[in-house]
């Protein structure tokens, strides 16, 4: 499958397929939250979705499934804090992942929570893998699809062979003078696997 692409080579590798989506990403690469990130010595930016090969992406779920066109429009970026204390991931939803019209399917929010925990709690953990042992998910208020998100995770405790770590989501454009609002929140639990150093190698291709 070659060689997996570095972080800094996940910036450049992605071509957008049309001009909505080319808007979107560049949307994203220079809005304030992405530049303010980008400028921290702590933070490693970096877009997980596309190190993973061509051939497999489309068996992923975020990365394949759900990628495309009024759906995860263009691959999210990530700024992952170093040895896993926190991370910021930013993408843009589109209206096909919807439960009710107009409004952003709950088991989607929930999967992206799911996966975003673990990206930020994987990096603190003795083998940098685990799997998802418990996630619980607070919807707080509905979530508008056609906009642009930012989910926002720290780690807040390691022990052995488990980590734990909590996060949201909210908006990534808020009123001028307003905070943004979370969304839906969420905690998790995730445990290494007792094979972990056997794994490892499996875990970081599809990292």
């Amino acid at each position: 499958m070659g060689s997996v692409p570095t972080d800094l080579e996940t910036l450049s590798i992605y071509e957008a397929p049309d001009d909505f989506s080319r808007e979107v990403d560049e949307h994203i690469r220079n809005s304030e939250l992405a530049k303010s990130l980008r400028a921290h010595p702590d933070f490693i930016e970096s877009r997980p979705h596309l190190k993973i090969p061509e051939e497999v992406r489309q068996h992923n779920l975020t990365a394949g499934t759900l990628a495309g066109p009024n759906m995860i429009t263009v691959p999210p970026y990530y700024f992952n804090e170093k040895d896993g204390k926190s991370m910021v991931q930013i993408f843009y939803v589109g209206s096909d992942c919807s439960g009710h019209p107009g409004i952003v399917h709950g088991g989607f929010l929930a999967t992206m929570l799911d996966e975003g925990l673990a990206r930020c709690a994987f990096p603190a953990m003795p083998n940098k893998v685990g799997v998802t042992a418990n996630l619980q998910i607070n919807y707080l208020k509905p979530t508008m699809a056609g906009q642009f998100l930012v989910l926002k995770a720290k780690t807040t405790r390691i022990d052995g062979r488990k980590a734990w770590a909590e996060g949201w989501i909210e908006s990534l454009e808020v009123a001028e003078g307003e905070e943004p609002q979370k969304l839906v929140e969420a905690n998790a639990l995730f445990v290494e696997p007792k094979h972990a150093k056997v794994l490892k190698s499996l875990y970081r291709a599809a990292a």
